[in-house]
């Protein structure tokens, strides 16, 4: 199976650099999209409802202090992804691509997966619970 670096690989490849930020909302949504659209996940790593919206551990671990990333920067291999899995990120990149990172990070806590992770705390306030790939794909699939 892809992992998030893969598809986090895929995404800089595409779009050339992008914010940290950026990025893990572009690989939240890849997750979720996958989820409904091909009824798997992309990868196994999860997101959780970090004060800004859904962050993945791994990939923040090793963007971690940099603000800005490129594909030279990401490990990973864009060619683990199935052709299918490009597409479902390129349907996603069509999507949300042209969003600006804070534009991104707010449409994520209107939706229900991350707030209901979140369980009802104050903005700002730490959590690392779990987005969980179910809420994600009941979510987003009723969409």
């Amino acid at each position: 199976m892809a992992t998030i670096f893969d598809a986090a690989k895929y995404i800089l490849e595409k779009s050339g650099k992008l914010s940290t930020m950026k990025l893990q909302k572009l690989c939240y949504y890849a997750q979720a999209w996958s989820l409904v659209w091909d009824d798997e996940p992309l990868f196994d790593e999860d997101f959780e409802a970090w004060a800004n919206g859904p962050v993945c551990p791994e990939l923040f671990s090793v963007s971690k202090g940099q603000f800005a990333v490129t594909s030279k920067e990401m490990r990973g291999d864009s060619e683990n992804l199935t052709d299918g899995q490009k597409d479902t990120i390129n349907e996603v990149l069509k999507y949300y691509g042209d969003k600006n990172a804070q534009w991104l990070s707010q449409l994520t806590h209107m939706e229900d997966p991350w707030k209901e992770a979140r369980n009802g705390l104050l903005p700002g306030e730490k959590c690392n619970a779990i987005v969980t790939k179910e809420s994600m794909a009941m979510y987003y699939g009723g969409l």
